[in-house]
């Protein structure tokens, strides 16, 4: 069998439910806006995969606009960059349907998110919460995207996606599929609770003060940041010395993430330093790095149109890519097209 060469070519994509966080920015869109140019870039407001648990319509295409609006305001460039919203390509759920015939049943009860998310209601939830991991891959082989960039968090149903492939490919006696790579990389590729650096920034979370929205003006950043939990001890001498202190782990890799610098680097220039300094100065760096897109956010949100434009045209790119993969896929399953 020849080896095939995949262009190279980046996909990912955010969930439009809850609105969104310093996590999906540090963690997704800053860095989606960093490939540009480096390979071909698509990216995608994932709106089948928000349906997974109830959704009120009205809200849900708000939310859609809301974190296409994040994308362009943190600098994703819609002639540089595929920007479009998942369910303006049919394709997507018309892959995710072989690709559920594709993988085992055993495979997707090792995914401890729908055990996190399910919880002790499993029986109750929806069978698109325990499937979308497979859509999930149909998104990513759908482009035959080579790198994925992601959380830790969902670093495992990338592996299920390279899983998801090499099966296919070995059972249909073809290479058509990339073994996509999971980007993970740099600080804070998963922010914390800034009331407790345990568990995961949520847009869900109880309290607002527990979290960052990408929507908070210059005063909200500042008086989180200020007003986050830490520990009474000042910064180590090393980043080792971060190690079980996870709220002030947390805020020194959000400072380095804001800053382009490593925690180690921080650590470097705050070593000593007690929170009454490090705050503050967390505080003024946030507010200087993520005020503006908040402000340009509300600018865009003011004209839908304009958003619904960008999605359509992007849609109409990505439907350009995926529509001759999917054909593809067809002739190689047997399915047969008059």
């Amino acid at each position: 069998m020849t080896q095939t060469t995949f262009t190279p070519r980046v996909f990912s994509g955010i969930k439009p439910s809850g609105g969104l966080t310093l996590g999906n920015y540090l963690g997704a869109i800053k860095r989606f806006v960093g490939m540009q140019g480096e390979m071909e870039t698509v990216y995608c407001v994932v709106d089948m995969h928000a349906i997974t648990v109830w959704q009120d319509p009205k809200e849900l295409a708000n939310a859609t606009r809301e974190v296409a609006a994040g994308y362009l305001a943190a600098g994703l460039d819609p002639t540089q960059s595929i920007l479009f919203n998942q369910s303006q390509v049919s394709a997507h759920a018309e892959l995710g349907w072989i690709f559920n015939c594709v993988a085992r049943v055993g495979w997707m009860n090792r995914m401890t998110q729908f055990k996190d998310k399910a919880g002790s209601n499993a029986e109750k939830v929806s069978l698109g919460l325990y499937a979308y991991p497979s859509l999930m891959a149909a998104d990513i082989l759908l482009y035959h995207a080579t790198h994925v960039p992601v959380g830790e968090d969902q670093k495992q149903h990338v592996e299920l996606t390279r899983d998801i492939a090499h099966k296919f490919n070995h059972d249909f006696k073809v290479d058509f599929f990339p073994e996509t790579t999971p980007v993970i990389d740099g600080p804070a590729t998963r922010i914390m609770n800034l009331r407790d650096g345990t568990k995961k920034m949520s847009k869900s979370g109880e309290s607002d003060m527990e979290r960052i929205n990408m929507t908070d003006d210059a005063d909200k950043i500042a008086k989180k940041f200020k007003k986050a939990k830490t520990d009474p001890t000042p910064l180590p001498e090393t980043y080792e010395g971060l190690n079980d202190r996870p709220e002030a782990r947390n805020l020194v890799e959000i400072y380095a993430a804001l800053s382009d610098m490593t925690p180690q680097a921080v650590i470097a220039d705050y070593a000593g330093a007690g929170w009454g300094q490090f705050k503050p100065a967390l505080a003024d760096l946030a507010v200087a790095k993520l005020a503006p897109i908040s402000s340009e956010m509300a600018r865009l949100m003011d004209d839908p149109a304009e958003i619904d434009r960008i999605l359509a045209t992007g849609a109409e790119k990505a439907r350009a890519i995926a529509e001759p993969i999917l054909k593809q896929t067809y002739d190689i399953v047997g399915f047969l097209r008059s």
